[in-house]
């Protein structure tokens, strides 16, 4: 064949493929997603065809593989069979007119109901966190379950492990699950791994990515949850890993960052729900089902005090049909009356949640958000900074905390009377990407306790104004930009 005509015949080919892969782009990826989301991945096979084809065939489905999908509907059946057990609300007539449809919403898509007699205690201290889980692993007598994104060995964990160690010599039975992407590129993940194998637990893997032993999905289809329940009888959860506070990575020494979290100890029937996010969980990478370590709520002694919260488990992610998460948030923000205060390390919304945090500040809601000053993650953070023009502008108040800090707490507080705290971030990716777990909690003592901590943050915090951030770099607000727009490849 002739040299030229070959060439000719080459560039044919490559044009005809091009043209089918936009053709094709523009009728598949449109399909069931967000606009946003499909705009963000059409104008990367536009720009880059062959490259954004093959990064959507790589990371361009949100959803976890079906027979994850269908491992979740059999396991919220089981909850829903078991609903049955969990203890009535205490005060329902002690609840706003708007709260009501919000728990039906969370019962509907995470199937987990909302019980009384609880009682709930925030934690901002990061050491004193883990000594508390650690003391009560110490005390346990039945069994033990934690569940982290990130678990490793090191100064700050040690104790956390020996309390492990001995509940095992006790003959208690020791679950632990962390993830696997996450807790494998922690540092020391190696040595990690050894000392839960020479303490004697049980554990596994999340979500894992080792193709060559048949377990595959999208690589970024993390589980971002973090909870421990002792017994039956009590329960943390929040946005804390268990590891150093540094990370232990280089970088972070390097530039001497601290993450700043909150958790929260919890008792009473709501031990029940987060008991069953992590049996759901368990048996979803085992196979395993251990119905032998659940809790039934008739066996969990209620408070009867005036002190006494409501609660209601919501757990979210690929697994489910919906975006539980977001769905809460949103209804929270759009029913408050008075106030409502977001506190998220990432904050990365979508067009519903940024109107409804503008529509309530227009409808003469005080709204503020709190972030970090600093990142961790640069096109994270530069996504982040590309909505402060638009919250500033509608009457947000955004308050940074001071590096060398990074606030990784996850909350959100509505009025005088309900809040939320969990591992999810008001982002895109804790939206529809990672499995995540949220309390909902209703009762004016719990909320006092946010107001406190929300009140430390504003102390030590600088608030930013809207004349301030004008000032800001052209470079830098054309480098937010392209972030912002990535973000939404999901």
């Amino acid at each position: 064949m002739d040299g030229v005509l070959a060439t000719n015949l080459v560039w044919i080919i490559a044009v005809l493929v091009d043209f089918a892969i936009r053709v094709a782009a523009i009728i598949v990826i449109p399909r069931d997603r967000k606009p946003s989301s499909a705009m963000a991945w059409l104008l990367a096979i536009f720009f880059i065809p062959f490259i954004g084809i093959f990064l959507f065939l790589l990371i361009g489905s949100p959803k976890l593989p079906r027979k994850r999908r269908e491992r979740q509907k059999e396991i919220d059946g089981l909850i829903d069979e078991r609903s049955n057990e969990m203890a009535p609300v205490v005060r329902p007539d002690d609840w706003p007119e708007w709260f009501g449809p919000v728990v039906t919403m969370n019962r509907a898509l995470g199937r987990v109901p909302i019980v009384g007699g609880n009682t709930a205690v925030v934690i901002e201290d990061y050491e004193r966190s883990i000594a508390e889980m650690a003391g009560a692993i110490r005390e346990a007598t039945t069994f033990v379950h934690i569940e982290f994104y990130i678990v490793s060995f090191d100064a700050t964990t040690a104790g956390f492990f020996s309390a492990m160690e001995a509940a095992v010599r006790r003959g208690v039975s020791v679950r632990v699950l962390l993830d696997h992407v996450a807790s494998v590129r922690a540092v020391g993940n190696t040595q990690t791994i050894a000392e839960l194998d020479r303490i004697g637990v049980r554990w596994s893997y999340m979500l894992p990515v080792q193709p060559l032993k048949g377990k595959y999905q999208r690589p970024d289809l993390r589980n971002h949850r973090k909870l421990v329940v002792v017994d039956g009888d009590v329960a943390f959860m929040g946005s804390q890993n268990l590891i150093d506070r540094s990370y232990n990575a280089p970088k972070n020494l390097k530039r001497g960052l601290m993450w700043q979290e909150l958790m929260t100890r919890v008792t009473g029937p709501v031990v029940s729900g987060i008991n069953a996010i992590f049996l759901s969980d368990w048996y979803s990478e085992t196979d395993e089902l251990i119905m032998h370590e659940h809790v039934r709520v008739a066996d969990v002694v209620a408070d009867t005090s005036d002190a006494a919260v409501d609660c209601q488990v919501v757990p979210s992610g690929p697994g489910y049909d919906s975006e539980n998460n977001l769905r809460l948030f949103l209804a929270l923000v759009h029913s408050a009356r008075e106030r409502a205060i977001v506190t998220s390390p990432y904050f990365v919304p979508d067009e519903a949640m940024m109107y409804a945090l503008t529509s309530a500040c227009q409808r003469g809601l005080e709204v503020q958000l709190f972030v970090s000053e600093i990142g961790d993650q640069g096109p994270v953070f530069h996504a982040q900074r590309s909505y402060y023009r638009e919250l500033l502008a509608a009457g947000v108040r955004i308050f940074m905390y001071p590096a060398p800090y990074i606030l990784h707490a996850k909350h959100l507080s509505i009025d005088d009377s309900v809040a939320v705290i969990g591992s999810s971030n008001m982002d895109i990716r804790s939206f529809a990407l990672d499995l995540e777990i949220s309390l909902v909690v209703h009762g004016e003592s719990f909320v006092r306790q946010m107001r406190r901590v929300e009140a430390d943050y504003r102390a030590v915090s600088r608030e930013l104004t809207l004349d301030e951030w004008a000032k800001e770099p052209r470079g830098s607000m054309v480098l937010d930009g392209v972030a912002r727009l990535t973000s939404a490849l999901q």
